[in-house]
């Protein structure tokens, strides 16, 4: 494509306005793009932001959609006695599903951001007679984001520019002070962009209307131990709010919606060594079973060695050594080398 058309979506941090200039260096035609979710502090100054990258900022209101699918998710998700995950859902459907559907209706031909990741585009299999992109980890393994972006599709990713590919948080902030680039949100974005206070629990229960709902503490051997103010409060691997005396600290074990019940054990017992997978997103060979991976099973997980079996939009992960805190509803994320493979929803 000779002359492109990008967009580029801006919050006013620091990523997305290096992202912003070097796009502008490289196409003729770009423009960018800010949105709205509802849950912001206070607007962001997008004249500013015009001045700074020289080129037009259209204000977009996803504020509905993004209720609907990402806000909705997680209040259920945890009522459902998971643990949520928004910025991997959020990046599918909003940042690289709505939002790509806007920009590509304003003319864009791509839509750029300012993640740490990159995208390896397109790699050809002639006697196949496909091509298809994928995704890799960033080179700065501080800020890698590829973890978040694991559920893109193919085709998603084949309309995706990361400018900052090949770039370390550091030579992002050089780069800023050098071209004078002043973010207008000078604070990184918070991982639950909507949840202010950070106070999850009190959150889902003004969005529904819910009051606190006590219930029983069980451990291994299903002996009562405690009494919990919710199960909404807790997540697989979690510590914090267990409150009950023993010869060692609680850990949440399993969490029983039908029941009300919060199963605890001690930390020897909480690793797993098998988990099932569902939604998986595969970006890799047509092979049902798939060994000497690396998986990721949170997003500050270090990775481990593993085996997986694929049937269909389904899986079963088994870990050569067991894991800790292996925690429903969160994203397990496949890698070979740097390379993304895909990546599935933990049940």
């Amino acid at each position: 494509m000779k002359n492109p058309v990008i967009a580029i979506a801006l919050s006013g941090g620091v990523d997305s306005l290096v992202s912003g200039y070097l796009l502008k260096q490289k196409y003729k035609h770009v423009f960018g793009i800010h949105f709205t979710t509802g849950y912001e502090k206070e607007p962001a100054d997008l004249t500013r932001i015009e001045s700074q990258l020289k080129f037009p900022v259209t204000c977009v209101d996803l504020s509905k959609i993004f209720e609907k699918k990402i806000v909705q998710y997680f209040i259920q998700t945890y009522l459902e006695g998971k643990t949520p995950n928004p910025c991997i859902i959020c990046n599918k459907e909003i940042k690289f599903g709505e939002l790509l559907k806007t920009a590509q209706n304003m003319g864009a031909d791509f839509l750029a951001t300012g993640h740490y990741a990159t995208i390896v585009n397109p790699i050809s299999f002639p006697d196949k007679n496909i091509s298809y992109s994928y995704l890799e980890k960033g080179v700065d393994p501080l800020k890698d984001q590829s973890y978040f972006l694991s559920l893109l599709s193919c085709d998603q990713l084949e309309k995706i520019i990361f400018p900052l590919a090949g770039m370390t948080k550091t030579d992002v902030k050089q780069l800023a002070k050098s071209k004078h680039l002043a973010p207008s949100q000078p604070r990184e974005s918070q991982d639950i962009c909507f949840i202010h206070d950070n106070n999850f629990p009190e959150f889902i229960l003004k969005k529904q209307g819910m009051t606190h709902r006590p219930g029983d503490i069980i451990d291994m051997n299903k002996k009562i131990v405690g009494r919990h103010p919710g199960l909404h409060q807790f997540t697989i691997g979690q510590r914090r709010g267990v409150n009950c005396p023993a010869k060692e600290p609680y850990y949440v074990k399993k969490i029983d919606i039908k029941n009300n019940i919060l199963k605890v054990c001690f930390k020897k017992d909480l690793s797993e060594k098998n988990i099932e997978l569902a939604r998986i997103n595969w970006n890799f060979s047509d092979q049902k079973t798939i060994c000497d991976i690396m998986t990721k099973i949170r997003y500050g997980h270090k990775g481990a060695k593993s085996s997986l079996s694929l049937n269909g939009s389904c899986g079963k992960l088994v870990f050569d050594e067991p894991q800790n805190a292996v925690t429903p509803g969160q994203a397990a994320v496949f890698y070979k080398d740097a390379r993304v493979l895909g990546a599935g929803i933990i049940q």
